[in-house]
């Protein structure tokens, strides 16, 4: 009996690099990986040996046969992935992996001193990159982050309810004590600290600040009471200490999230939720406090377009239609909507066993249960209200739409913030870069979706640590860095710790 790859998949494809039979795809060197939902095993040829399962961070692989009800899906999943790959080789035999000599690809000179290397940010990106320098060089790591708790997006980012995905930061855990790591935690570069210092003390800098910054829907009404940026509301039910704990009003009936992604299901998913069911998590206490009193009693989910183009992942999806704390509704607004469900073998079919209801959006929400709405082909044209939100104006497909509602998430994607000391590009919210390598300056790298993009889960980063780690080693190699031109006696860490002190 296979093993089977279900919905908290990281993609960071540590299972990959154990599996035996070569039976995990997409692999980092194929085209698809970084763009599939999940990874997938081929129940053909996996020999049922476990590794996968015990390397899995996020606890997203089981045996088949032991997959739990609402998982059972995945099972056919996993197989349907491979049913049009005539790509992927089938062996009648187990496909081992050809053994050879040890090549290392990457080697640090015997007479450079080891290097002393400062790591901004301790999100994925950051402890990917952190691994990466402990297991290829020996260089010592000053881990530094604005906040005074270690994690970032696993952190703070990520749902409450989703305590698979967030016990990935137990393995980025491991290396906070790590004997060439130092932590510098409520440090902020630009406050504390600047790029210039950082740079004069450390061989080599790697920035991995993430894209904090929620991108905006650029329309009239967006900055009104009640219209609030998806960050806000995340920051809020996971106690970010830059939110306070009345950040988010629930005195509403309807909520209206604009955005189809991941973050608008978390966000829909939680602010349906019943209360008792999220506590034992992660969640702030007072935003469950607030969640026990909450007034809501209907979300809707806003997409610009059709249900086969939602940003949200498949398995997020799924998990949605076979949660039964609320109802899921599709707005029967659209014809060509409910053609695409009915028709289609992509996301849009997963929608396909949920009620359909023509809405009178002048109204307020139904008495009864709490409930989910998804309407697409809708695009936000103006946030409505005087001295708060009162309702939102939508163009459609077939026509324009005043919709009630007393609040407003903007829900359409993050960008990054510039960093003082550090080129910005403002269009695309990240740092010009050449592979991790920051444009026109020497020892600096980033990593992460301040080098990418918002684009990407979790597991994306190690891929991406992947090649700046890299780039850092070559240039380490090369020369260019870590040959002591700019550095005073004694470590970076050192040095660092004592501006800190006299600050």
């Amino acid at each position: 009996m296979a093993f089977a790859i279900t919905q908290t998949c990281c993609n960071d494809a540590t299972c990959v690099a154990v599996c035996p039979v070569n039976c995990i795809h997409p692999t980092p060197d194929e085209p698809d990986f970084g763009t599939t939902d999940m990874l997938y095993v081929d129940p053909r040829t996996c020999i049922d040996c476990g590794a996968c399962a015990d390397a899995c961070p996020v606890d997203a692989i089981y045996e088949a046969k032991d997959l739990p009800d609402p998982l059972r899906v995945y099972a056919d999943l996993n197989a349907e992935y491979y049913a049009d790959k005539e790509n992927v080789e089938i062996s009648p035999a187990p496909n081992f992996h050809v053994w050879a000599p040890t090549v290392f690809t990457r080697v640090i000179p015997s007479d450079l001193p080891s290097l002393d290397v400062a790591v901004v940010g301790t999100g994925p990106a950051g402890m990917y990159a952190v691994e990466d320098l402990l297991l290829h060089t020996s260089a010592r790591v000053t881990l530094i982050d604005r906040l005074p708790t270690a994690g970032g997006l696993v952190r703070y980012g990520v749902a409450p309810d989703h305590g698979s995905t967030k016990r990935i930061g137990e393995s980025f855990a491991r290396f906070h004590t790590h004997p060439r790591v130092r932590m510098r935690l409520g440090v902020e570069v630009g406050r504390d600290v600047t790029v210039a210092e950082l740079a004069a003390r450390y061989d080599a800098v790697v920035y991995a600040v993430g894209a904090s910054e929620a991108r905006r829907l650029g329309i009239a009404g967006e900055d009104l009471p009640g219209s609030l940026p998806a960050t806000t509301v995340v920051s809020w039910y996971n106690g970010h200490p830059d939110v306070p704990p009345n950040a988010v009003d629930l005195s509403a009936e309807r909520v209206v999230v604009v955005g189809t992604g991941n973050v608008a299901l978390d966000i829909a998913r939680i602010l349906t939720a019943d209360p008792d069911t999220l506590d034992g998590t992660s969640i702030a206490p007072e935003a469950l406090a607030c969640l026990r009193s909450s007034k809501v009693r209907e979300v809707v989910l806003l997409g610009r377009r059709g249900p086969d183009d939602a940003a949200y992942t498949t398995p997020e999806l799924l998990g949605l239609t076979r949660w039964t704390d609320v109802d899921l509704v599709l707005d029967a607004h659209d014809p060509a909507v409910l053609a695409a469900v009915d028709t289609s073998a992509g996301k849009a079919a997963l929608l396909r066993g949920i009620r359909r209801e023509a809405i009178d959006w002048s109204e307020s929400p139904p008495d009864g249960p709490k409930r989910i709405v998804f309407r697409f082909a809708s695009a936000p044209a103006e946030i409505l209200g005087d001295a708060q939100v009162s309702g939102l104006w939508v163009t459609r497909n077939v026509g324009e739409v005043a919709m009630k509602a007393d609040r407003v998430i903007r829900a359409v994607g993050f960008r990054g913030k510039p960093v003082p000391g550090l080129p910005f590009d403002d269009a695309s919210g990240t740092v010009p870069n050449s592979g991790g390598r920051v444009a026109g300056m020497p020892g600096t790298y980033v990593v992460g979706w301040i080098k990418r993009g918002s684009s990407g889960g979790i597991g994306a980063n190690r891929t991406c640590a992947e090649e700046t780690i890299g780039a850092l080693i070559e240039d380490a190699a090369a020369g260019s860095i870590g040959r002591g031109t700019l550095r005073r006696p004694g470590s970076g860490r050192s040095r660092l710790a004592a501006l800190l002190g006299n600050r």
